[in-house]
């Protein structure tokens, strides 16, 4: 069955907004007492399970014969042609810690592509979404990557590793390059944050390794689609499931690439 993936996505992008009303309310009342860990400083709570509950039984409807790859697991129903990739709770620190920075990110994957994309950031009711040939957007209005091409003006994000550390020397030092050669780098605790940002234009790039596919499914297809790149370290398509990404406008894609070569590898 072919789909109409202008109209699934606005019907995804309500069902991203309808997770997020559900944990902004929680945050209200969230006792930190609930938080359980899945790994080396990785948080996970009830909110974060109920969100993905909620997503996945309206994705069902929307397109019954899609599977998932969902971060808390629960389902585990694959599909043969499409899936939905999703992070009920990206940024979950910071949703735990108080910090408002935290989003909602459904990507719907075909074959070998991302075909759809929407990042919901709750904080500030944005919602970010993309589909193949579509364009992007940010709550109706059409966004694109900036066009800055001097990285001295421009503004970098990144996810500092928080339980793999076996990089951390050389991604020390290119966050030293980063820091010393740019208008500022930034942390903001979310994947999927940092690449609508970049799609958005309120930053050139953003880079991190050992991420999962849930945390930049649907942020990589908005930043294709609102005309920037994205590759893994060595400029190749393995981002996905590769476990890092650089993600850039077009005219700092080089010079992100040439450095992370030099000081990644």
């Amino acid at each position: 069955m072919e789909i109409e993936l202008n109209q699934l996505c606005l019907s995804v992008c309500e069902i991203a907004r309808s997770a997020g009303k559900m944990i902004a309310d929680e945050r209200k009342r969230f006792d930190d007492s609930k938080v359980e860990y899945k790994g080396l400083h990785d948080l996970v709570s009830y909110v974060d399970k109920n969100s993905e509950k909620l997503i996945v039984s309206q994705l069902e409807k929307l397109l019954p014969e899609a599977g998932f790859l969902a971060e808390e697991g629960t389902t585990s129903k694959e599909g043969e042609r499409y899936n939905w990739i999703i992070d009920p709770l990206d940024g979950t620190t910071n949703f735990v810690q108080g910090v408002p920075v935290f989003a909602v990110s459904i990507g719907l994957h075909e074959a070998n592509e991302m075909v759809l994309g929407v990042v919901y950031e709750i904080g500030r009711d944005e919602c970010f979404y993309a589909w193949k040939g579509g364009g992007a957007f940010l709550n109706g209005r059409a966004i694109h990557v900036s066009e800055r091409d001097n990285i001295q003006d421009a503004l970098l994000a990144t996810g500092f590793p928080y339980s793999e550390f076996s990089r951390l020397n050389e991604y020390m030092e290119f966050l030293k390059w980063a820091v010393t050669n740019s208008r500022g780098v930034r942390r903001l605790g979310s994947a999927a944050t940092d690449l609508a940002y970049v799609a958005c234009g309120r930053f050139e790039a953003f880079w991190e390794y050992n991420l999962k596919a849930w945390d930049v499914a649907a942020g990589s297809i908005i930043v294709k689609e609102a005309g920037g790149t994205v590759t893994d370290f060595s400029g190749k398509n393995n981002f996905l499931f590769g476990k890092e990404m650089v993600a850039t406008n077009q005219k700092l894609k080089q010079l992100f690439l040439d450095k992370l070569k030099e000081m990644m590898f």
